[in-house]
């Protein structure tokens, strides 16, 4: 047995997962393992290819598709994104993130593209809930991880339209909000569905059949039970986490909404590295787009004003990026993300290296859990 098995196997035997999938690719070199069942009554064991809720490291894949627009053209990084969305032509702005929602200025300039990109628009989630303008939008996007609690994509933005912004555009780094309307973009652009829009672009020339926002009826055992854990440690089956994932949502959220695997969330990864190309020579990704996505966007005000960022990491375009050295696994240009169902995938460009931790235990907050830590440290 590995390093990286008797890690994983470890957390399983204690009781702090069902079961995870981990892989480590080296150019070449692959190591997969899988360890422990899909739910806690150990019936069905995890296999390479289980199926899992990918979260939030299904931003990194809106955002390269979102680039594959700005590439050929048809959006620009500087554009006002009202040209598509024209329901968010006129924001107005809490006077101060502490304000109450009534207490409203103008935007003072309008929010584009690459605030998108850069998840800056000025909607997200601050370090702080309890500031009055966050309660709308969370109520608005409290379908968190349960694909079909969320409105349609209209309706959403026409919502969305009433909430003020906490922050001017371009001003400061918020989580997730942008990502989705990332989606939203893509869709009014290309007049398709988000879904069938990744499906054609990404996840056909990449290979990733088992990729999408919902899992075909005959792949249901697939996807493993979702858990949380309780104050106690216990795990306990997240409900809302769990239905629905037979169908797709009304709306496909950019920010959260994959079903995926391993390998194909490395085939995404690989790209990524090869410069935007897929491994049969294709050209999906210009290598500027690349660039921008695995580089940090932000100032160190907007670094530093957010918990979700460790000493040393910055914003790309769809997930963080590491500019200093501060951990044995933390190196610079070491890009990726965490996602809030047990998720992690990062790349290292220096070395081509590719990471990926799948399991089905919701894992929030701005430190990561011990398991992944230890995962990174085994694979570093």
């Amino acid at each position: 047995m590995t390093a990286l098995h008797d890690t994983l196997r470890r957390y399983v035997d204690e009781g702090s997962l069902p079961g995870a999938v981990g892989l480590v690719a080296r150019g070449d070199e692959v190591e997969a393992v899988a360890v422990g069942h899909t739910d806690t009554g150990r019936t069905v064991p995890l296999e390479r290819d289980s199926l899992f809720r990918l979260a939030s490291i299904t931003k990194p894949v809106t955002a390269a598709a979102l680039l594959m627009l700005v590439d050929e053209g048809l959006v620009g990084l500087d554009d006002p994104v009202s040209r598509w969305l024209p329901e968010l032509a006129a924001p107005m702005v809490v006077r101060t993130p502490e304000s109450p929602v009534d207490d409203l200025v103008p935007a003072e300039r309008p929010i584009t593209v690459e605030h998108l990109l850069s998840s800056r628009c000025g909607w997200g989630f601050p370090p702080d809930f309890s500031l009055p303008a966050v309660a709308p939008l969370f109520e608005l996007q409290r379908g968190g991880f349960a694909p079909h609690a969320v409105p349609a994509m209209d309706e959403l933005l026409a919502e969305l339209a009433k909430v003020p912004l906490l922050h001017q555009p371009g001003e400061a780094w918020l989580y997730n909000t942008s990502s989705d309307l990332q989606g939203a973009l893509i869709a009014r652009a290309t007049d398709r569905t988000l879904p069938d829009f990744l499906a054609e672009r990404i996840f056909e020339p990449l290979g990733m059949k088992d990729t999408g926002f919902s899992v075909p009826e005959q792949d249901l055992d697939r996807l493993p039970t979702a858990y949380q854990p309780g104050p106690d440690g216990t795990l306990k089956v997240a409900e809302a986490f769990n239905h629905d994932w037979d169908r797709l949502p009304a709306f496909p959220s950019g920010a959260g909404g994959l079903v995926s695997t391993a390998d194909d969330y490395l085939a995404f990864a690989r790209m990524l590295l090869a410069g935007g190309e897929s491994g049969g020579g294709r050209k999906l990704l210009s290598t500027e787009s690349v660039s921008r996505m695995t580089s940090d966007q932000l100032t160190p005000a907007q670094r530093e004003s957010s918990p979700l960022f460790l000493e040393g990491q910055g914003w790309g375009y769809g997930g963080s990026v590491d500019i200093a050295r501060t951990e044995p696994w933390h190196v610079p240009g070491r890009y990726g993300w965490v996602g809030g169902t047990g998720t992690a995938a990062h790349l290292v460009p220096a070395t081509g290296k590719v990471t990926v931790l799948l399991t089905q235990v919701a894992m929030t907050g701005p430190t990561p859990p011990a398991v992944m830590r230890d995962f990174w440290r085994v694979t570093a």
